[in-house]
């Protein structure tokens, strides 16, 4: 017989003042690095990532290595106290992007959409797939399946980060636009598809073998998901939020966003799948349920002001950019940059101009779709967390989520304002707004 959880047993001192120590210096070198990335043109998520980098193992661990064991011991306690906060925020903050989709949009732009998605995640999906398939240790730790690790790799390569390109978009004034629409209705596509494809992947890390029953059972357990969603899902969540609406207590509507999101986690963490594609599911119903924007804005506040910042800082302790010294580690990590962006720029040209859109207009689209940002450094932590990645490769895929979202914005401004079709269609632009109609939220900073 199981004994009962002993609620009166206390977290040892020197654990608890370990743990306030990294929360409050890694939040402060994450709000300080992070602002200063923002003022520099960067994405926030830019300068988060290298106050971990600063104070792991690349930095602090050979300028005061007793300094950086103490704060950052071995013991798994204490490394699991750290990682339980950076996944309550990661899943936070997955479930505001899925609140940012505009669901009546999408079905809008459905056709060219589902055209411009397919192209530009078929293509660097197959690309991340090869270049896995001929990646030689270290980039494939021991003992990892080539298979698995060529399909991890193929994932982390086609996906496409909503919040850091909804929010280039708004900066640009291109939101309502139709290469806005076009490229956010395409990456909610692809992300999407994204959760789905990383939740078959750990499934199959996890089974060991590559079964055709591992692979259907979380095919079916997905449609299973998503047939509920559209149905039983969106019903009890439109009375979840009517029910907070009613309340007289104005912080209900946050505590329920927050119960649907991390229950959502819950129930496909408990199918098997990734606990992110719940809790992405559950923020768009929650988004599509009639939340007024305003509503949520202390959940937004709190999210990406503190939890966010503290994900991204502990994402980056994981990095040690003394890999990229050897020259074959190096040399991979460009090759990987290389295929990732080429990758997704010839998907997305495909796509476009199966659409109709001009060359600019594609090249525009090219430069919105590369950007990885919080989607590729939350799949990497999967894939270290997994031990499908090792430090080399989640190295280099955290670095090509970073180029990937610094390079979109200048490139998407250069190409729209090249394509006269798109002047046309953007007389006299407004400064970039957020969408503050119902069941939306704005993304304030890029991740």
């Amino acid at each position: 017989m199981t004994s009962a959880l002993d609620l009166n047993a206390p977290l040892p001192a020197h654990w608890l003042l370990v743990f306030l120590v990294q929360v409050t210096v890694l939040l402060l070198c994450a709000r300080v690095l992070g602002g200063l990335a923002v003022r520099l043109g960067l994405p926030a998520l830019a300068g988060e990532l290298l106050a971990g980098v600063l104070l792991g193992p690349s930095v602090l661990a050979h300028v005061a290595p007793g300094v950086w064991g103490w704060l950052f011991p071995a013991e798994g306690g204490q490394v699991h106290l750290l990682d339980a906060v950076g996944q309550f925020g990661v899943l936070l903050l997955v479930g505001l992007a899925g609140m940012h989709v505009d669901v009546g949009r999408l079905r809008r732009l459905a056709g060219p959409a589902a055209k411009i998605s397919l192209a530009g995640l078929l293509i660097p999906l197959a690309l991340g797939v090869g270049i896995g398939a001929i990646a030689p240790p270290p980039m494939r730790p021991e003992g990892t399946s080539p298979a698995v690790f060529a399909m991890f790799a193929g994932v982390a390569i086609c996906v496409t980060a909503v919040p850091v390109i909804a929010k280039v978009l708004m900066e640009l004034g291109l939101t309502d636009g139709k290469i806005g629409q076009l490229v956010l209705s395409a990456a909610v596509i692809d992300d999407v598809i994204a959760w789905f494809l990383l939740s078959l992947v750990s499934a199959l890390v996890t089974a060991g073998e590559l079964g055709a029953s591992d692979v259907l059972e979380p095919v079916g357990c997905l449609v299973g998901v998503v047939l509920f969603a559209a149905t039983v899902g969106r019903m009890l969540v439109r009375r979840a939020v009517r029910h907070a609406e009613a309340s007289r207590d104005s912080t209900a509507m946050v505590s329920t966003a927050v119960i649907l999101v991390l229950g959502g986690a819950a129930a496909t963490h408990a199918m098997g799948l990734e606990p992110i594609l719940g809790a992405f599911v559950a923020g768009v119903l929650v988004g599509s349920g009639g939340v007024r924007a305003p509503v949520l804005a202390p959940l937004h506040a709190v999210v990406m002001s503190v939890l966010a910042p503290l994900f991204f800082a502990t994402a980056g302790l994981r990095m040690d950019l003394s890999g990229l010294l050897r020259p074959g580690v190096l040399l991979a990590t460009a090759g990987l940059l290389v295929v990732a962006v080429a990758g997704k720029f010839a998907g997305a040209f495909v796509g476009g101009r199966l659409s109709g859109l001009d060359r600019a207009e594609c090249v525009a689209l090219g430069a919105g779709m590369n950007a990885r940002g919080v989607v590729e450094v939350i799949i990497a932590t999967v894939g270290l967390s997994l031990g499908v990645l090792g430090t080399e490769a989640y190295t280099a895929l955290v670095l090509v989520a970073v180029v990937t979202s610094v390079m979109a914005p200048p490139i998407l401004r250069r190409a729209v304002g090249r394509s006269d079709r798109a002047a046309e269609e953007q007389p006299g632009a407004r400064p970039a707004e957020s969408r503050s109609g119902a069941g939306t939220v704005s993304l304030e900073e890029p991740r």
